[in-house]
């Protein structure tokens, strides 16, 4: 038997964005969706974190998106140790920030996704 689910519409009820964003997925999740699109996180170099959403067959997928970049260059390559870059590019959305940025990361797609 599955616990109940926490997760209220479009899992963005969910008290924490790691825990709508698990919320979000699962309600993407129609097997098919998440054996060829789905999500990344990934830790970077520079130190940061990377954050890939495919859109495709969401309802997401043709909503424009306002990119947030903060202390990058017109790349969106950073400029110093705070910098955050969110946009949309080839069907997917891409956070990227410096390693304090996670949380913000996930709740600028969260609010995105929301609205």
């Amino acid at each position: 038997m599955n616990p109940p689910s926490s997760c209220g519409n479009k899992g963005l009820m969910a008290d924490h964005p790691l825990q709508q964003l698990q919320c979000w997925f699962d309600a993407h999740c129609n097997g098919a969706w998440e054996h060829h699109q789905g999500i990344t996180i990934k830790t970077t170099d520079n130190p940061g974190w990377w954050v890939k959403i495919a859109l495709h067959d969401t309802e997401l997928a043709n909503r424009s998106f306002t990119t947030v970049a903060e202390n990058v260059d017109p790349n969106g390559l950073q400029l110093g140790p705070r910098w955050l870059m969110c946009r949309l590019q080839n069907g997917h959305w891409h956070g990227a920030g410096d390693e304090r940025r996670l949380e913000q990361i996930l709740s600028i797609f969260l609010s995105w996704a929301a609205t």
